[in-house]
């Protein structure tokens, strides 16, 4: 799944979200110079901030297992 993330007001419902998520699941950079991990703690952090501090439509999400693109779209559309 490729989700370009817009208006997430609440980081720690998305961070609930992935952390519901049984494979990897990724915050990838538009250029793909930065990704980061965010069933990783040291990276979920880091990719925190930056979604707190830049525009949230500068990166996508990607998940390794296609269940878990289902729940995070389900997450997405809900918002």
């Amino acid at each position: 799944m490729s989700k370009f993330l817009r208006n997430i007001n609440d980081l720690e419902a998305f961070r609930a979200a992935v952390h519901q998520c049984k494979g990897e699941v990724y915050l990838v950079s538009q250029d793909k110079t930065e990704q980061f991990n965010l069933k990783s703690k040291l990276s979920e952090y880091i990719a925190l901030g930056k979604l707190a501090s830049e525009c949230g439509s500068m990166y996508e999400v990607y998940c390794q297992l296609p269940a878990d693109e289902g729940y995070l779209l389900k997450y997405f559309y809900e918002r």
